[in-house]
């Protein structure tokens, strides 16, 4: 596996463990529909949280939340709609973004609360 992956990866693991420790329940972890994906889809409260995790290793081209774009921000809603079709869902819908820096020296974990709504 590339170093990249499992960079990301890793991200994802601590993503989840913060998460957990939160008293989120986690329902999924990437989840897929045709050609999208969901890092992790949770429920806090009584609302499905949709979370997308960017790792990096470093912010020297920015923090990792700034690669969550447009584009991707529509493909996590178009995913999000279908996986709470499937499943019949009627919650309400959060999108979060976990950003997470590791390297040799530090790591930092941020979790970006309804860090954006569809449009």
């Amino acid at each position: 596996m590339a170093d990249h992956n499992i960079l990301g990866k890793d991200g994802e693991k601590i993503a989840l463990e913060m998460l957990q420790n939160k008293g989120y329940k986690i329902l999924e972890t990437n989840w897929r529909f045709k050609r999208d994906e969901i890092d992790i889809i949770a429920i806090d409260n009584d609302e499905l949280v949709i979370v997308e995790v960017k790792t990096r290793s470093t912010d020297f081209f920015g923090d990792p939340e700034d690669a969550v774009d447009e584009a991707k921000m529509h493909r996590l809603v178009n995913a999000a709609n279908e996986y709470i079709e499937q499943n019949n869902m009627e919650l309400e819908c959060r999108y979060d973004i976990i950003s997470v820096i590791i390297n040799n020296k530090t790591s930092d974990v941020r979790h970006i609360k309804d860090a954006f709504f569809p449009s």
